[in-house]
Parts: C-alpha cells; structure tokens; sequence
C-alpha cells in the first residue's frame, strides 16, 4: 500500500460482523434484509446477476455520476421467486439460486445442477473503523484472473491486489498496485464460473487466499459493501454481463490497428520526417508515429517547442500525406506560470478549475514543467474545457491523444532530484457541488475522468472522424474512452513474458484495446529480444514499439538486416489479418469480449489451460506459443482438444496434446484450429494506402463459420447502420469440402473486389463478391 494511505487505515481494529435478520422487506426488484441497524439489500438485476449492499448504518450511499453505466432501475425487470422459511430466505432466477442464511445473515450462491459459489464463510461481511470487508470459501480447483493488470502469472490464487492506480516504474513480478485499478475478476474452476465487482473507487483489495488459505477477502475504505456477482459459466458470458455494468468500447479508427511508432522523444520535426522516410524506404509498414513530452515548449501542455517543431501544421501535413497520423502525448500537470502569458494556466486559475486543498490553497505538485497544477477531472465544466483545448492540437491535424502520467504521477520536488512520489490531498475536495467528494474517493478514478475528457472533446472538434485514445491510468469503465498499455516496462526477456498474462488479465477485465511497449521501455533490446518481442507483438491488439531517452534506438532496423527482415514479415502479417482482427474488435465492442485471450476463454472445462501463462490466441482460431528465453528454438505447446494445424508448415495436430515445437529466430509458433476461416488483405504500407480491393479467405479443413464485419473504418456511421456483415461456413461431405459464402447483410457497400477461397492444403477457387450468397465445393 502506498506509505501516504497509511493514515486512514486501521488494520489492527477488529471487524463487527453482520448478525442475524431480524426483518425482511420485498419489492419487485430488491430484498431488504435488516439486522438491527446494519442492513443487507439483494438486488435481482439480471438471471445471472445480482448486486449485494451491506450497509453498517442502515443508510445505503447515493448513487453516483461516475458508478456503473446501468443503474439498478435501468435493467430490464426480471422474474425470479422468494421462498422464505424459519432457517433461510431462497431466491431462485433462471440461472442461479441465492440461499440467505438468517442467522447469522450469510449468502451462498448455487448454479442450477447445485453446484456452490460465491459462498460467504463464517465471517461473512463486517466493518470498522474506515472499513467494510466481505469474506468467501474459495472451492477446490478455483482459479482467479482478472484484476486489470496484474504482474506475475496468469492466475491470481493465493495472491494480494491493491486497487489504488499507482506510477509503477521498474515494476516486476511482485509489483502490486499498478496504473490500472480494476476491482473485477472472474473465478473459474471446470464447470462453473463467475465474477465479482466489487464497485467501490475508494482504496480497496482483493486476498486471495494470501492470509487465509481456502478464503478471498475484499476490503473496501468506504463505509458500505457494495458489489455484484454475475454467474458465467463460461468467461464470455461473465464478460458480456459485466461490460453491460461498465460499458463496451467503440470501434476505433482502423488505421490505429496498424503499427504505431514512438519513442521519448523523437525531438523535433527533422528527427521524425527522417523516422518516417525510414519507413517507407523500408517498405515496413506503419501508420502512427507518437509525439512525446518534447514537442511541447518547456513542456506547458498545448503548446508546441518553436525551435524543435517551428510549423507542426505543414509537419502533420506532411505526415499525412504519406500515410501517417499523429498521436501526440498529453499530460494533466499544468505548469504553474503566473508570470507568463499561458492561456492554459490562466484559464484553469481564472475559473478554479485546478485541484485545491481543503483551506482552499491551490494544490501543487512536480512534474515535467517542474511546479505544476491539476485539473479536477470529476466536474463536467473542467473535462469540457480541457476537452476544448485540444483543439489547437486537431486543428492542426493530429488525430488522437496519448494520456499519460494521469495515475496522477508526480513528486514532491522537482524532477532530478531525490524526492518522494505523492498524491493529491486525500482530503482535498473534488467533484461539482452536487456530488463534492474527496481525493480518497476519486484517485482511482483521475486517469479515467482525463480520458472521458480527452474523447468527447474529440468528438466535438473532430466530430465525423474517429480518434486514436491512450491512457496509462484507468479505472473499470476505461474502455469506454481509450485503449491503454501496460506502462513503463523494460528490456527485459521476464517483461516480454510477462505481457502476456498482463495483457490477458486486461482483457479479462473488460478492457479490449490493449498493448505494450514492444522491445522494453527501460533499457536496451538485444536483437534476438526485439525479434522475438516484435513476433508477439504482432499479435498486441495495440502495437507499439516505443523506448526511452538515454536507451539506444529500437527503431525496426536498428538490429541489423536479419531483424529488420523479421520485423517486416511480422508487421506485414498483421497488416494482412486486418480483416480478422477489424472483426474481433466489432465483437468487443458489441458483446465485450477481448481480442486476445488465453486459452482458458475457449477451453474454460479444460484445467490445464487455467495456468498457462505462456501461450496466447488472437481470436477464436489463433494460437500463438511465443519464444520468451534467449538462445531458444524449440518449446513445449500445448494444444487444447479438437484438431490443430501448423500455420507455417500445415502440419496438423489431434489435440488435446503437447508438442515440441520448432522455433528458429525467424518463427514464432503459430497455430490454427480446424475449421478456421480466417479473411486476409494484401500487404500494405498504411492501413489507408488502398480500399479493400482484394480478400484472401483462408480455410482450414474442418466445420466452422466465421463473420466478417466491415465498414468505412473512419467515421461514426457504423452507429447508425452503415456496416456490413458476410458469413462464411465450411463443412465436409463425404469427398468433398463446401464452403458457403452467405449473402452481404447491412446498409454498407464495400468495394468491389475479388476474393480467392483457399482450402488450406487443397487448392483455391476465385471469384468477383459482389454479396450475393453462393457455395463452392473442393474435392479431397
């Protein structure tokens, strides 16, 4: 725990514990159970979901602004039925059945073969001073992911997570508290599954049997109890109930699919038309090239360095026309400059918009600009002014923000010299006068308060384009407003791996849009790193290569010509599976799925998948087991039931089965399931160089179906309608493979192009889709 929470913790007090009911009250959507003055509230909001408040006082708090996206009214009234008798009060849904012990009050949860979870123990919920807690069994075989990003393994058994977002640098396998706070996990073990929200902003933590084995723990400084429990089975479900909670991403410009380039910094405006000469020499693909802190003039927020970047609009112009976007850094720290004429500054004062202590003096920290003030994210008039300001930034072009440092970070001091990481005031108030709260209730939600602002001042300025978001903090519900990454990590074979189960975690988390600094932040790459790092990187949802001052470069040819040849295959072959994973992101943003998954998503009744860390799948028909050791070129792969194929020899596999795989520096090991049917475009140089005038579907021998989402890619009509979809399904019969092309459903009109079937290891057909439905048949 941060040493400046200290003060409002009281972990030596002991716990009073929920007693008996003494009463019980009923509506159509609420069961009230009162236990003297302590009360306890099941709310039935959904078959597979209910929210359980335990209040000490008898007084539930108001529902707040920044809460979950569907307040309890706002869910569709569902029927379920109370049983009461003289032990226990029943309440049955269609998929779950909730058992209230009387006395004492305990909740145990059932599925419908009976089959416990979420089962309160003993101790059940209590409170004390600053605190209120909730105790379950953890059943046999359990396992837990989730938590935003944690570092270490996959599975979070016998593990402690903080929730307190925190500037993480230098973070390792035992790091805690991380940029991301999300009080979210699903618990799975063959068979049932389910998962906990626990929806408090305030510092909070989950035990996961770490004090107490056979028990998890949620702990809370706020003064109620206050979480959901959504049952599964499986994580998609959990997932898709839980993003009805706090909200689903929205498609995000295709072009941000591509590759992204940054590093801190590219310090001016030669530096980077060179960086992308490079590129395009190269012939490496990429379409964002990210501005750092040094873009800026004496890093004073929305301004630009008139020695190092004198014209930023013929730059971004430039840039443009050679298929580049911008992606410039924005930091919330505002340089405290009452001698100059800073209209952000002056503004900001002006209106008491920045972030005051509690005798009304204005807070200040350091940061890059050194002295510096903060803006209060939680009031509307704030995030719209700061959201306006960036239109000196889209008027000259850039298209999306990179929000960083919004943990908040910042030191006692100026930067350079020894001092303490610190905080705002957990007293200082915060918040419009209707909801005025403090610090101690919004620090976790700064960073996701700066994004919301940052994306609907986008939406104002650049109203019919999508934008490119990033954050480095967030809270749950972050994925509404931006994509985020895993933060300052290093050069470091153990960070390469250990993205993979951060990054699953992430998505496990609600959070889709994910990625990570490819080749380390901190520190120098070894070649065989970058090569190694850029074949899973190719896989990121978000990929970006990026690196930090004093580091050597880690540009794609900075290896030499066998790593830039590496670089080059990977990124031109995510560049071709665009179609594949444009469409995994529809499916995000409509039922909250990730993008990349571990293994346990698709193969949850398979227990060996619940600790594999070191393999991943794009999608549902992708299995990538990356190289994380140097000197490595064979590994162990584990390959779930069903039938697998070699993506780069179509070798084929009868899973479930492990395998030694062979893996030069040249091959990350890449797998396919049978039945896939995986649409590719050709190779490209920018994501906007050419429209999608030609599709390659691969197919692997097998029964599956795939659809294929598509529209313009760049605007917000998708909204509305003008998005198409094209299913495609393949089938044996007797001899003979069919693949069935349905007909183009939605209002969308791709352009014309030709399309090549290839039955992988077969032979191909092609034909002019023109979105009619139609069946070609292969012989075997």
């Amino acid at each position: 725990m941060p040493q400046y929470f200290g003060q409002l913790h009281t972990s030596e007090q002991p716990w009073s514990i929920l007693g008996a009911v003494q009463s019980i009250q009923q509506n159509q959507r609420r069961i009230l159970f009162k236990c003297g003055d302590p009360c306890l509230a099941i709310s039935v909001l959904a078959p597979n979901l209910i929210r359980v408040r335990m209040t000490p006082t008898g007084q539930f708090l108001p529902h707040r602004s920044w809460a979950v996206t569907q307040g309890d009214e706002e869910w569709p009234t569902v029927p379920f039925e109370v049983r009461e008798t003289v032990d226990a009060v029943e309440i049955q849904t269609e998929q779950l059945r909730v058992l209230v012990n009387q006395n004492p009050c305990r909740i145990q949860c059932f599925d419908k073969s009976g089959q416990p979870f979420a089962q309160d123990t003993d101790q059940a919920m209590g409170w004390r001073t600053g605190a209120t807690a909730g105790w379950k069994q953890i059943e046999a075989d359990e396992h837990f992911y989730g938590f935003g990003e944690p570092t270490g393994l996959l599975d979070q058994l016998s593990k402690v997570r903080t929730n307190w977002t925190s500037d993480a640098i230098d973070f390792g396998i035992l790091t805690d508290s991380m940029y991301h706070a999300i009080p979210f996990f699903m618990a799975l073990r063959p068979g049932v599954g389910y998962g906990v929200f626990f929806n408090t902003t305030f510092w909070s933590r989950f035990d996961l049997g770490a004090e107490q084995p056979g028990v998890w723990r949620m702990e809370t400084q706020a003064s109620e109890l206050d979480y959901y429990i959504i049952y599964g089975p499986e994580p998609a479900k959990i997932l898709d109930t839980y993003t009805q909670l706090t909200g689903r991403m929205p498609m995000p410009p295709r072009w941000s699919l591509g590759y992204h380039q940054c590093r801190w910094s590219y310090e001016s405006q030669d530096i980077i038309r060179k960086l992308a000469s490079e590129f395009r020499q190269r012939q490496i693909p990429c379409d964002v090239i990210h501005f750092d802190i040094d873009y800026m003039n004496g890093y004073r927020i929305f301004t630009w360095s008139p020695k190092r970047f004198a014209n930023p609009k013929e730059l971004v112009d430039d840039l443009k026309q050679n298929g580049f976007k911008v992606v410039p850094i924005s930091e919330p720290g505002v340089k405290y400059d009452p001698e100059a004429d800073y209209q952000v500054f002056d503004e900001g004062l002006k209106n008491d918009y920045f972030i005051r202590k509690t005798n009304g003096q204005l807070f200040h920290g350091y940061v890059w600009p050194d002295k510096a003030v903060f803006p209060d994210f939680m009031r509307s008039e704030v995030r719209d002014w700061w959201g306006n300001l960036q239109k000196s930034l889209t008027d000259i072009g850039v298209a999306g923000i990179w929000n960083d440092m919004n943990e908040p970070a910042l030191d006692d001091r100026p930067f350079g010299d020894p001092g303490n990481k610190i905080t705002f005031p957990l007293d200082a108030p915060q918040g419009p006068a209707d909801e005025k709260t403090n610090h101690a209730e919004t620090h976790n939600l700064y960073g996701l308060m700066m994004a919301q602002a940052s994306y609907q001042g986008m939406e104002k300025s650049r109203p019919g384009e999508r934008a490119f978001f990033l954050s480095r903090a967030g809270y749950a519900g972050i994925q509404r407003w931006s994509a985020v990454w895993t933060g300052d990590n290093q050069s470091l074979w153990e960070h390469m791996e250990m993205s993979i189960p951060m990054l699953c975690n992430l998505g496990l988390s609600g959070v889709a849009f994910v990625g990570t600094d490819i080749g380390g932040f901190a520190g120098n790459a070894t070649a065989e790193l970058f090569a190694r790092w850029m074949q899973l990187g190719m896989l990121y949802p978000f990929m970006r290569g990026h690196s930090a001052l004093t580091t050597a470069q880690h540009e794609p040819w900075a290896f030499g010509d066998q790593v830039e040849k590496i670089c080059r295959e990977y990124i031109e072959l995510r560049y071709q599976l665009l179609p594949y994973t444009y469409t995994l992101f529809w499916e995000a943003t409509t039922t909250g799925a990730p993008i990349l998954r571990p293994l346990l998503y698709h193969f949850p009744n398979d227990p060996k998948t619940f600790t594999i860390a070191d393999q991943i799948m794009l999608g549902p028909s992708l299995l990538a087991a990356p190289i994380y050791r140097p000197g490595v070129e064979h590994r162990a792969v584990y390959l779930p039931e069903g039938r697998w194929y070699d993506w780069w020899s179509d070798e084929v596999f009868e899973g479930p089965i492990a395998i030694l795989a062979h893996a030069p520096l040249e091959r990350m090991p890449l797998y396919v399931r049978a039945g896939s049917i995986i649409p590719m475009a050709p190779v490209m140089q920018y994501v906007d160089e050419r429209p999608l005038d030609a599709l390659t579907l691969r197919i692997w021998r097998g029964t599956g179906q795939f659809t294929l989402y598509e529209d313009d890619g760049h605007t917000f009509e998708y909204k509305t309608g003008a998005f198409c979809t094209t299913t495609y399904q393949v089938r044996s019969e007797g001899q003979q493979i069919i693949v069935e092309i349905g007909s183009r459903e939605g209002s969308f009109l791709p352009a014309g192009r030709e399309t090549i079937v290839e039955l992988v290891g077969i032979g191909e057909q092609r034909f002019v889709d023109r979105g009619t439905a139609q069946q070609l048949t292969f012989s075997i």
